[in-house]
C-alpha cells in the first residue's frame, strides 16, 4: 500500500490547471463584470477630473445605460482610447440643441442639467434634431464647450456594442484642475 494520502491533486498538472482557471476568471471579470478606467482629459469637469480612476460595471451586471448615466465607451474610429461621457438620450428619443441659448432638449423638453460646467454653445457639426436609433445612445461631456462627443459626426449616436460599462464608483480622485490637489472626499458612488 502506498502512503500518499493528502498529496493527490498537487502535482504540476493541477497547479497549471488552477492557474488557467484563475487567468480565465480574471479575463471574464474584467471583460464582463468590473474594471478600472482612468479619466483622461477635462470633458467631464466638474463631475469628474482628469486622472480620476473609476470602477466601471459592465452592462451584463447593470443592464443597458439610462439617461443621466456616466458611461465608458470605445469607438476606435473616433478615439483609440476609452472615453467617458454622460448619456443624454437612448433609442427612440429625439435630441435637439439650441446653441444660441445653450439648451439641450430631449423629446421637446429642455433638460435640467445641474452637472454641466456651462451652457452648450459649441456646435461640432452634427445636424439637429437627431432621433437616436434603437440600440444606440446620445452622449455628451459635462464640460460641454470642451468636449468632443455625440455632437460630432465622427462619433454621432453610439452603438451599444461600443459601451464598456457604467461608471459606478470613484476609486481614486485625480488632481483638481485649479488647486492641483486630490480631494479625497470625492471618493464614492457617482451621482447623476
Amino acid at each position: 500500500m502506498s502512503d500518499r494520502k493528502g498529496t493527490e491533486g498537487t502535482g504540476p498538472l493541477e497547479w497549471v490547471r488552477s492557474l488557467v482557471y484563475v487567468v480565465l476568471a480574471s479575463i471574464l471579470i474584467s471583460a464582463f463584470a468590473v474594471r478600472l478606467v482612468r479619466v483622461d482629459g477635462t470633458s467631464m469637469r466638474d463631475t469628474l477630473q482628469d486622472g480620476d480612476v473609476l470602477l466601471v460595471a459592465g452592462t451584463l451586471l447593470t443592464g443597458p445605460p439610462e439617461d443621466g448615466d456616466i458611461v465608458v465607451l470605445r469607438k476606435e474610429s473616433f478615439d483609440e482610447d476609452a472615453i467617458v461621457k454622460r448619456v443624454i438620450a437612448t433609442g427612440g428619443q429625439t435630441v435637439d440643441i439650441d446653441f444660441e441659448r445653450g439648451e439641450v432638449y430631449v423629446d421637446g423638453t429642455v433638460l435640467e442639467e445641474p452637472y454641466v460646467l456651462g451652457p452648450t454653445l459649441v456646435d461640432e457639426g452634427l445636424r439637429f434634431p437627431v432621433t437616436v436609433p434603437e440600440g444606440h445612445l446620445f452622449v455628451l461631456g459635462d464640460n460641454r464647450n470642451h468636449s468632443s462627443d455625440s455632437r460630432s459626426p465622427a462619433l454621432g449616436t453610439v452603438d451599444m456594442r461600443y459601451v464598456i460599462g457604467r461608471a459606478a464608483f470613484l476609486v481614486i480622485p485625480g488632481k483638481d484642475a485649479e488647486t492641483k490637489e486630490r480631494d479625497l472626499d470625492r471618493i464614492g458612488i457617482l451621482e447623476n
